[in-house]
């Protein structure tokens, strides 16, 4: 199993592909653990990346730590896992929550991120909103205690209409989604971090070459946070998955680990 110390505790991660070709890390979003990237992306990244996939504190294998946290705090479990991984810098993938954590990283330690790719997230501050349906339909459904329904209830708030009409695409990703451990009472507690999240008056300084990918039929992440992220970063790229949902990368995995083959090996 790889556990990665980090000083007294430990994060749970996956690696794939060969170990000398450019390091890319995936971070994770709320509620999510290394298992919702899903084969069909990882296995078109490992061809040309040395990729890990980790899980956050207190998901599954990974050790929690008690009290509220910020997405400051977890970009620094973020750079604990590239020292212990031996990566100077890395390129960076972050979505939805790890989005927010890869901001933070970005900004906090500019020399350890090469390229880094935004996927459905959020900064914070004017022009930013987190009104979107979805997270409350998620909460309501895993506070009831049924798993297949929350599993449900998320499948219909992160997926479009469009993909979501062929139920048999469900079962894959409840087998999925319940394959880690996620604690109802963690992810609320990630919810807060998000809440408090804030990077927009400090976005136009990160140096960092950056992609945003963002469907426009999200309805976790409203896609006009995207369009804004993509504002104010300098020289930021915007690609945009129309008609898609917020697991963009589930509904198109050939298309996103294309999008981000290209930009990181620009």
């Amino acid at each position: 199993m790889p556990l990665a110390d980090i000083g007294g505790r430990t994060l749970y991660y996956e690696r794939r592909g060969p170990q000398g070709a450019p390091p890319l890390l995936l971070i994770q979003g709320m509620a999510g653990h290394h298992g919702i990237w899903g084969e069909p992306l990882l296995s078109r990244l490992e061809r040309d990346f040395d990729v890990v996939a980790y899980d956050h504190r207190g998901v599954g294998d990974s050790t929690d730590v008690p009290g509220a946290f910020t997405t400051a705090e977890l970009a620094t479990d973020a750079i604990a896992l590239l020292d212990v991984l031996g990566w100077g810098s890395a390129h960076v993938f972050g979505i939805s929550l790890g989005g927010m954590v890869a901001q933070e990283l970005a900004l906090a330690h500019p020399g350890r991120v090469r390229r880094l790719v935004l996927g459905c997230t959020y900064a914070g501050g004017a022009g930013s909103t987190l009104d979107a349906p979805g997270p409350m339909r998620m909460l309501e459904a895993m506070n009831t205690g049924d798993a297949e329904a929350s599993v449900r209830a998320a499948f219909h708030a992160n997926l479009s209409s469009t993909y979501t009409a062929d139920d048999s695409r469900f079962q894959p990703f409840m087998t999925a989604a319940l394959s880690v451990v996620v604690p109802v009472a963690l992810v609320l507690r990630q919810a807060q971090s998000a809440l408090q999240h804030s990077t927009s008056e400090r976005l136009p300084v990160l140096g960092a070459p950056t992609l945003v990918v963002h469907g426009n039929a999200d309805e976790m992440v409203r896609y006009s946070n995207g369009v804004q992220i993509a504002g104010l970063i300098p020289g930021a790229r915007l690609h945009t998955f129309d008609g898609v949902g917020h697991l963009f990368w589930w509904e198109r995995p050939a298309d996103t680990a294309e999008a981000i083959r290209q930009h990181c090996l620009a």
